[in-house]
């Protein structure tokens, strides 16, 4: 039954929990295309059959141990998709793990989790020994695609494998929901410390985002919609729940198709595109905007980095009837909490750094901007973005003081806010906000989050020298188109080194070059200069 949550004198009407707005679609397009991905189309029925036969799998196999959390080893494959609905069908929420990030990374994300299952498809199947290796806790492993499971139960007696010819069918099936505040997913993060973290993002988190991106856009059973994301990337959530939840069509696009994707949205008939602002840099570059290139889109939607102002306006000619909107938002506050429509006639006036500006806030979310001691700055004034509301995420999976450092309460406030550690501008009365860049050390790179602490501590322990210090370069309005380290020292670095820290990091993070310096300049308060360092590297041909 749906529940009415009030939030700033608005009423949402919304279904706290994800997989009912699937079921829902389920048995009102049964017949319709549910999703398309690598070359096969799934009704909602087949989708429903395939995900619910999964689930029950998962729950006859399982010995009820652990939390209530399924892994999902699988890339881009309708068993990736069914993997994620199985997890929800069974009263879980699912962890995404990604075979093109390194499998160290991948073991440790399933051993942080504490995942007890998980479901596996054909491609990521080759890495499943490497990933199991050294894993202590006993999984049950779920391979839909494969229907002799014997070497894997050879080679690993302490696990539990399940392939095509043990699956339940779906009639076997028992709604199991869990509690709307229960999280929906777990999504690793990068981390300061060299150790990503997992945030806890809940049914009912999502359901708001959904709830007001379905009601906003108008969006219809007849829309279909692009998924440019992996799954191990929050944005992936928005375009497979909102899709699923008005009875549309969810488009993959393949890892090919993502480096040009132009002819996709045409042959694919795509409503409603979702991508990073360096896929329309991308598309630019290749001369795939020109003006009314897609006239099918109606919406148009950009987050993950910040969208600068040339992309917004070449993408609106070239898809002349669609709304372009940049929205903005944290993973710990669920995908998207501010939205800003692009308009050729204010828009530049409003922007700063030639960036879009991030606009307002959805319905029911709160925006706190403060100085250094959480006190709220004057309109027209620069400070850290704080944010709260219904949105906001339960916090870091088994990590209080992480979560104690980023959620807090603002001097006199009494509800928690999210740190962002992103820097704006408050605006004055009627103006959008405006970002201006990180206040710590993150940056963005195609659109991924990513602490430069957990790139220097990677190197760190792989070189064995203690000053190293990484930095985003070159530049670019969204972030860095890369990672460059610099390294203290005054001997030849080892041979094996950037082949041992590219193993444990996913491509986009790994350090491009690195570069050597007997001693590091200091700044006043004899910390690394990190401008300093930046400056060498502009000046460098």
């Amino acid at each position: 039954m749906s529940s009415v949550v009030v939030w700033s004198s608005q009423f949402l009407y919304i279904d706290k929990m994800l997989s009912r707005g699937f079921l829902s679609s389920v048995k009102a397009f049964g017949d319709r295309p549910a999703l398309e991905v690598a070359g096969s189309s799934y009704s909602y029925t087949q989708l429903f059959r395939k995900s619910a036969s999964l689930a029950a799998t998962l729950s006859h196999f399982s010995k009820g141990d652990g939390p209530l959390l399924t892994a999902v080893f699988a890339y881009r494959s309708g068993t990736a998709f069914a993997g994620v609905l199985a997890s929800l069908l069974r009263g879980h929420g699912y962890v995404p793990l990604n075979r093109t990030f390194p499998v160290e990374r991948t073991r440790g994300m399933l051993e942080r989790s504490g995942c007890r299952a998980m479901v596996v498809d054909t491609e990521s199947a080759k890495q499943l020994d490497k990933v199991l290796e050294g894993l202590e806790q006993p999984m049950l492993v779920v391979l839909p695609e494969l229907a002799d499971t014997a070497e894997f139960s050879t080679r690993w007696p302490q696990h539990r494998f399940v392939g095509t010819n043990e699956l339940l069918s779906h009639e076997g099936w028992i709604n199991s929901e869990a509690a709307p505040d229960a999280s929906a997913y777990v999504l690793f993060t990068s981390g300061s410390t060299g150790t990503p973290k997992g945030v806890m993002v809940s049914n009912r988190n999502v359901a708001h985002y959904v709830d007001f991106v379905t009601k906003r856009y108008s969006m219809t059973h007849e829309d279909r919609f692009s998924q440019t994301f992996d799954m191990t990337f929050d944005l992936s959530a928005a375009d497979m729940f909102v899709a699923w939840q008005c009875g549309a069509c969810l488009c993959c696009l393949s890892e090919k198709t993502l480096l040009n994707p132009a002819r996709f949205i045409n042959e694919s008939g795509v409503t409603i595109w979702f991508s990073v602002p360096s896929t329309g840099v991308f598309m630019k570059r290749f001369g795939s905007l020109k003006p009314g290139a897609y006239p099918q889109l109606r919406v148009s939607l950009f987050c993950g980095e910040a969208l600068p102002i040339e992309i917004a306006r070449a993408w609106a000619d070239a898809a002349p009837r669609s709304i372009v909107e940049n929205i903005y938002g944290p993973t710990e506050l669920t995908i998207a909490c501010t939205y800003y429509r692009w308009d050729a006639a204010k828009t530049p006036e409003e922007s700063e750094h030639g960036v879009v500006p991030i606009g307002v806030p959805f319905p029911g979310m709160k925006v706190l901007i403060t100085d250094e001691s959480l006190k709220e700055v004057p309109p027209g004034e620069t400070g850290e973005l704080l944010m709260t509301g219904p949105q906001l995420s339960l916090g870091y999976l088994n990590d209080p003081e992480k979560t104690a450092a980023t959620f807090i309460k603002p001097p006199g406030h009494d509800v928690v806010y999210y740190r962002t550690g992103d820097r704006v501008r408050r605006p004055i009365e009627g103006k959008p906000i405006t970002y201006l860049g990180r206040m710590d050390n993150q940056t963005k790179i195609l659109g991924h989050r990513v602490e430069l602490g957990e790139v220097e501590s990677v190197v760190r322990e792989e070189s064995g020298v203690d000053g190293v210090v990484a930095l985003g370069w070159p530049r670019t309005p969204g972030g860095a188109g890369g990672v460059e380290v610099f390294i203290e020292t005054d001997t030849a670095l080892k041979p094996q080194l950037k082949e041992s820290v590219d193993r444990r990091l996913p491509v986009y993070m790994a350090p491009r070059k690195y570069r050597t310096l007997p001693k590091f300049p200091l700044n006043a308060n004899g910390k690394y200069d990190r401008p300093a360092l930046l400056k060498i590297l502009e000046q460098t041909p």
